[in-house]
């Protein structure tokens, strides 16, 4: 094969962050809480509605520090998708929740709000609501049913920065949420993540944990005349080295937002013509989102498959996505026999995502489409399914 490779991912960088880069260094603050970070955090803050924003080394990191920052008791529950990467799940675990698994909407790829409704105990204390591909996975509905329960909602908002829900950024539903700025992310520093502080009771204790369990941050700002050991904390915070390549991405923003949503369209205009000759489904394009992937639904496991296998062959990396955590080693634990979760299931066995990042030039794009419209044998077999994923 001739063609040079199209990757899944490759990172949007320009001048600008190389620049930023020597800044920080000729700052001579490389270490945590610089003025990047401020500086970052600061734009991320207005992004949310004023909330208090923390960098943290990943979102993973933000979001075990909100799992520390609600304090689990043994026995106390939290509702999680089984759809999602394995540390929407494994934060709270690892900090003394139990798990239960609750099914995704058809439409959103989130959580279900009926079946989460149902798995709701006294024993429940929080909820984890995933935004997959940065579609807004009924924010409002959570946020009541929470309220209602007097229950603690946690956003995991990593692929929607920027992303609304009628009209309100999605982050600032739950009382705490985080992000994620790893390199596949659309605004990306390498590594690194946030927790978003919508419920002020959490902001203290939130900077005293981030800091090794010091009152460092109450230091910096006069409040007390030496810091110390107050909490059992851990060292949550970033280099400014890639908090300045964070702010050189955010001030790139809407150019980055723009070029994928000319990506998303153009996938969405040319293929979807052949996905219903072909039995596919593709995200619903009046369903409000981030533009962080453009993904394909099949209906079977081995079209999927096959399908990955072709592109590859073409020299074009599509991919599949999260497996089920439910079946998973460490998350079986946690299902009781007889229990399923079909959404859950069809759809982690069909997804496929095309190469999306803002840098994709037409050229490339044209070839993933043509190669994509190639893959031509898959029968129409969905029958009635088809109305129930993504429809």
């Amino acid at each position: 094969m001739d063609e040079k490779l199209i990757p899944f991912n490759r990172i949007s960088f320009d001048s600008g962050e190389i620049a930023r880069i020597k800044e920080a260094v000729e700052n001579g603050h490389v270490s945590g809480d610089g003025p990047f970070s401020k500086k970052a955090e600061a734009i991320l803050s207005k992004m949310h509605e004023g909330a208090r924003v923390l960098l943290t080394p990943s979102c993973s990191h933000a979001l075990e520090l909100a799992a520390r920052l609600i304090g689990f008791e043994p026995g106390d529950e939290v509702i999680v998708p089984s759809f999602t990467f394995v540390t929407s799940v494994s934060s709270f675990v690892s900090h003394g929740a139990t798990p239960v698994f609750c099914d995704i909407d058809p439409m959103t790829l989130g959580l279900d709000l009926e079946e989460a409704g149902k798995l709701i105990t006294p024993k429940t204390k929080a909820i984890v609501l995933v935004h997959y591909g940065g579609v807004p996975a009924n924010p409002e509905g959570f946020s009541r049913l929470a309220q209602d329960h007097g229950l603690i909602l946690i956003e995991d908002n990593a692929h929607g920065l920027g992303g609304t829900s009628n009209g309100k950024k999605l982050g600032t539903f739950g009382a705490l949420s985080t992000l994620s700025f790893h390199e596949t992310k659309n605004v990306s520093c390498g590594e690194g993540g946030a927790l978003v502080i919508n419920d002020a009771q959490f902001i203290e204790r939130a900077e005293i944990l981030r800091e090794k369990g010091t009152d460092r941050s109450r230091f910096f700002r006069g409040q007390v005349d030496k810091y110390t050991w107050v909490d059992n904390g851990s060292s949550w915070v970033v280099s400014d080295i890639l908090s300045s390549i964070l702010v050189a991405q955010l001030g790139r923003f809407s150019q980055i937002q723009a070029a994928r949503e000319r990506l998303w369209s153009r996938y969405y205009e040319e293929l979807s013509g052949w996905a219903t000759l072909n039995g596919l489904i593709l995200q619903a394009r009046y369903v409000s989102h981030t533009f962080h992937m453009f993904y394909l639904i099949f209906s079977e496991v081995e079209y999927r498959d096959a399908f990955i296998a072709l592109m590859k062959s073409k020299g074009v990396m599509a991919v599949f996505h999260y497996q089920p955590l439910h079946k998973s080693t460490v998350g079986g634990r946690w299902v009781e026999k007889g229990i399923d979760f079909p959404v859950t299931d069809r759809v982690s066995a069909g997804l496929v995502r095309l190469p999306m990042f803002a840098g994709l030039s037409s050229a490339e794009q044209t070839r993933v489409i043509t190669s994509t419209k190639s893959f031509s044998s898959l029968p129409n077999n969905l029958g009635r399914d088809s109305q129930d994923i993504g429809q």
